[in-house]
């Protein structure tokens, strides 16, 4: 997802429904951007909070307890998504608000009526397909 997104080192990524903290302590390291994963379990939170002071990056890493549906995302120059459709689709509004130039990169579903700039289909050594990730570039208002 981050290779999709290209990610630069003055770049502000928000990672929506970030777990563990994956994707935003990969950012912080391979690409030295900022990063904020937001996450509305409290267990995952701490989780991701402890990730990222274990590996160091807790200077460029912020999480933040709160419902993904209520964030202000204007300010972000990369969005990461791994949450179900009708969650991407309730996303919609907030992502069409996108400073032109951001990216949108989702991990297996996409977002209903936006075309992709980009979509990669990834595959297991039998060539079977495992994964789909779609890219967006906003404005978001392409249609399919």
């Amino acid at each position: 997802m981050l290779e999709l997104a290209e990610p630069k080192p003055d770049d502000l990524l928000y990672d929506l429904g970030c777990g563990d903290g994956r994707i935003v302590v990969r950012a912080a390291e391979k690409y030295g951007c900022r990063a904020v994963g937001f996450d509305i379990d409290p267990e995952r939170v701490e989780e991701a909070r402890e990730n990222a002071r274990r590996r160091g990056v807790e200077d460029r890493v912020t999480i933040v307890e709160q419902d993904v549906l209520k964030l202000d995302l204007s300010a972000a120059d990369v969005v990461t998504l791994y949450l179900l459709p009708g969650l991407n689709e309730k996303l919609l509004p907030q992502l069409k608000r996108l400073k032109p130039g951001a990216r949108v990169v989702s991990h297996d579903f996409g977002l209903p009526g936006i075309e992709t700039a980009k979509t990669v289909e990834l595959t297991n050594a039998d060539g079977e397909r495992t994964k789909v990730l779609y890219l967006w570039v906003a404005p978001l208002d392409g249609t399919k």
